[in-house]
């Protein structure tokens, strides 16, 4: 019998199961959409029992079957939703969603109380989000608003992690999910924001995501993970297995780039332009900058077919056309024909730009491209320190098959190798990686993070 992991990978959307074995290959994956059910206050969430019950009952039939030996298990699960556990270790709450609005005065009273909004988001790492995204606000709103319920509360978890104490019964903490946009870690002085204790919440003290638990599953002693964030968890796999130092440029609807290398404080002026700190599963700062890049490109790649009467897709077989893009830096030089005032210049753009000054599809289309580009390369070097020992950038998603995209990167960072690197399933692979000694053949050094140069 093969020798697996398995990860549960539960998105908003789509959840998964994947068994990965000791070469970190995929040898089993399977995929369901979950109906959602509404929490006690009629908002849309996630059916928390019937998650459950699906993991229960995958475990049953792997460890039941005789293909594959199951030696671990671990959870990789969007963060910012909370659980809130009684003496007896029984759920209190719904998986509240991290979309639902709370009342604004809960985080000003926080923010008052600790150092005024721009410090206390600064300490905390976390732009003010203004919803149960800030997922240490869930605790107060709870308090605030269902008081019968929080006193009955004796342990919190993040989600990865009540998962995880399903199958394991220990409750634990761990960084990831603490470290990103909760409010509840003070990155100043690398533990739990003062507030935490002020408010008496009983968080656990965190321990690093290759911890694992004994547990009995289905009657086997299988290996248990704490769960981890997602976002950290792609991560993962260059943190294990990139021969140099690198940021990740992690491009889709969001492009998010991730410099686990860079340990300067956040600054409030950084805090204002979409940067973020987090935590690796060691505990250690990764800074963050975001720009809504894929956004940006579907409604302009839809306004640029509408005006030259092309189909929607044109862009996908647009090529670098080296005389172009040189044609039309010379022409425009640093100004931006889409963005006129930056990013936030996006609505204004689309209402004033005039495309009859493109000769064809392709040409306001390169331009478009060497536009977003230059948004991007401003994010990406919000996350640079000013001591850069980066070597390597890593593109991927969907931008990573923009040949415009990566030939502007080249010529931007001229000092850095840029990598494009497919991985599939990135989130699942670094949840597995964590807790790889569960295997016994497990070898990071086998490992694909799928290059093209």
């Amino acid at each position: 019998m093969t020798e697996v992991i398995a990860v549960f990978d539960i998105g908003k959307t789509n959840k998964k199961i994947l068994l990965f074995d000791s070469n970190f290959k995929v040898v089993k994956q399977h995929e369901e959409k979950f109906p959602v059910i509404t929490d006690d206050d009629g908002f849309e969430c996630d059916d928390i029992d019937l998650i459950t019950s699906w993991i229960s009952k995958s475990l049953e039939e792997i460890v039941a079957g005789d293909e594959f030996d199951l030696k671990g298990v671990n959870f990789s699960t969007y963060g910012a939703s909370l659980m809130f556990l009684d003496e007896n270790g029984h759920r209190l709450t719904p998986v509240y969603n991290y979309l639902k609005e709370v009342s604004a005065s809960i985080a000003e009273d926080l923010f008052a109380k600790y150092g005024g909004k721009n410090e206390f988001c600064r300490k905390t790492a976390s732009p003010a989000l203004g919803l149960l995204l800030n997922s240490g606000i869930q605790t107060l709103w709870l308090k605030q608003e269902k008081p019968d319920v929080y006193n009955k509360a004796k342990s919190v978890l993040h989600f990865p992690q009540y998962l995880s104490y399903t199958l394991s019964n220990e409750i634990v903490s761990e960084p990831t999910s603490i470290g990103c946009h909760t409010f509840m870690w003070d990155f100043d002085q690398m533990k739990y924001h003062q507030w935490i204790a002020d408010n008496k919440i009983a968080l656990p003290e965190p321990i690093n995501n290759d911890v694992v638990f004994l547990a009995d599953v289905a009657g086997k002693e299988v290996k248990v993970g704490t769960g981890i964030h997602d976002s950290s968890a792609s991560l993962v796999p260059y943190l294990k297995a990139s021969p140099a130092k690198f940021i990740l440029v992690s491009t889709g609807t969001w492009c998010i780039n991730m410099n686990p290398y860079n340990e300067e404080p956040l600054t409030a002026s950084e805090l204002e332009q979409d940067c973020l700190c987090f935590l690796t599963p060691n505990k250690e700062q990764v800074k963050s900058s975001r720009l809504f890049m894929g956004h940006f490109h579907e409604v302009w790649a839809e306004k640029l077919a509408k005006h030259f009467d092309v189909p929607g897709d044109s862009f996908k077989t647009v090529k670098n056309d080296e005389k172009l893009v040189a044609d039309l830096l010379n022409k425009y030089g640093d100004t931006s024909v889409y963005f006129p005032n930056g990013k936030e210049s996006f609505d204004e753009g689309l209402k004033v730009v005039d495309l009859s000054v493109f000769a064809n599809y392709e040409e306001a289309y390169t331009k478009l491209m060497i536009d977003l580009t230059a948004l991007c390369i401003t994010s990406i070097n919000l996350a640079v320190p000013e001591n850069d020992e980066t070597e390597i950038l890593y593109v991927s998603g969907g931008f990573a098959r923009n040949p415009i995209f990566i030939e502007l990167l080249k010529k931007s960072f001229p000092a850095k190798k840029v990598l494009i690197s497919e991985i599939d399933n990135s989130s699942a692979l670094g949840a597995a990686m964590v807790i790889s000694d569960t295997l016994s053949e497990a070898d990071v050094a086998k490992l694909d993070l799928g290059i093209q140069e």
